[in-house]
């Protein structure tokens, strides 16, 4: 806890979101924050290029009513079910703003993201963990006391996906609002769209982060109930999202078949990464992301894999913790990382016991 009189103690107290690494080094290969190994649509390339200075003169849309018709043309909602924020993270915040009183509760699942419960400190509010079963399978519970619930589906770091009919079912018995954190969506086989549309009490957010391949840009949306919505626009900051990330998301949008293309390699990429880490002896949860969720062999420690993949430039995601720290999440790459992280890991298989 901070010294500093200055500080408010509840911020003090709090033990911020710890993100993956950002080392910059030649011939790194890059495992560990779940970013996309492939370039975004060329139609964003165009965009940088024709973009100059003088743009930056005026402010950007305040409500970037462009990019929300665009969105709401894709999931067939109006553009008044649609909001758009710097990034996921901001939709989260002001979410635990908007839905929840002073005195209430946000549930998510645990572990899941990292952020939920550092959002629910930084509000000052309960937070209600739903523990995940012993093989990393969502149980949504029959009751929930909370004001807002998170769920991320899939869930990360653990990949998973909850079942559609689940969600709506716990959507139904819930009295709070549910936002179903879809940061992995396009890399799932189903997904909560619908229920954006149809519940009274359901918002679904995306990213452009994962599957768009622009996780540099901080663009992120949500769909769901026009007063919902009109409720996280009151209380956004007053120009949110900046000039360039409108005209890039857009681009990016309006090129779907640029995204899925990327999805379908790094689907394949996953497939085959599943199979490779299994036949080394690594426990592989079955996984609706870009990413893995592997137990090592039983001589191995995840730490000791992960300080030694690092020691070789290979960066892969270790989470402390009594759940989560004899797993490695990994990150799916190109082909040629891919084969890299599997020569490395092969090459810890044959070493003796004394050297890990």
């Amino acid at each position: 806890m901070s010294a500093n009189p200055h500080i408010k103690r509840s911020v003090a107290a709090i033990s911020g979101y710890t993100p993956g690494e950002q080392l910059r080094r030649p011939c790194l290969v890059k495992l560990n924050t779940n970013e996309n190994p492939y370039p975004p649509s060329p139609a964003v390339a165009a965009v940088l290029h024709d973009f100059t200075a003088d743009d930056l003169r005026r402010y950007p849309d305040p409500v970037c009513k462009e990019l929300r018709a665009i969105i709401a043309e894709r999931h067939g909602v109006t553009p008044e079910q649609v909001f758009v924020g710097n990034g996921s993270d901001e939709i989260l915040a002001l979410a635990t703003r908007a839905f929840v009183e002073d005195d209430g509760q946000i549930g998510f699942l645990d572990p899941s993201y990292s952020l939920y419960p550092v959002l629910a400190a930084i509000r000052g509010v309960g937070a209600l963990a739903v523990a995940l079963d012993r093989d990393f399978v969502a149980r949504l519970p029959e009751s929930c006391a909370a004001a807002l619930f998170l769920l991320a589906n899939p869930n990360a770091p653990t990949g998973r996906l909850c079942p559609i009919m689940e969600v709506e079912a716990f959507a139904r018995r819930f009295a709070g609002v549910l936002l179903v954190d879809e940061a992995y969506a396009d890399f799932a086989s189903d997904n909560a769209m619908r229920l954006a549309a149809s519940r009274p009490n359901v918002l679904v957010m995306r990213t452009l982060s994962k599957s768009y391949s622009l996780a540099g840009l901080r663009l992120g949306y949500a769909v769901g109930p026009a007063d919902l919505i009109a409720a996280l626009y009151t209380i956004k900051d007053s120009y949110n999202v900046d000039l360039l990330a409108q005209r890039i998301a857009a681009a990016a949008l309006r090129d779907e078949a640029a995204m899925l293309a990327n999805v379908a390699r790094v689907r394949a990429t996953r497939t085959r990464l599943a199979a490779r880490l299994a036949e080394l002896g690594y426990a592989v949860t079955p996984s609706e992301t870009n990413f893995l969720w592997v137990y090592p062999p039983a001589r191995l420690a995840a730490q000791a894999v992960y300080a030694r993949l690092k020691a070789q430039d290979i960066l892969v995601r270790h989470f402390p913790g009594v759940r989560t720290g004899a797993h490695l999440r990994i990150t799916v790459g190109t082909d040629q990382e891919v084969e890299r992280l599997l020569a490395a890991l092969k090459a810890l298989n044959g070493a003796g016991e004394g050297s890990l």
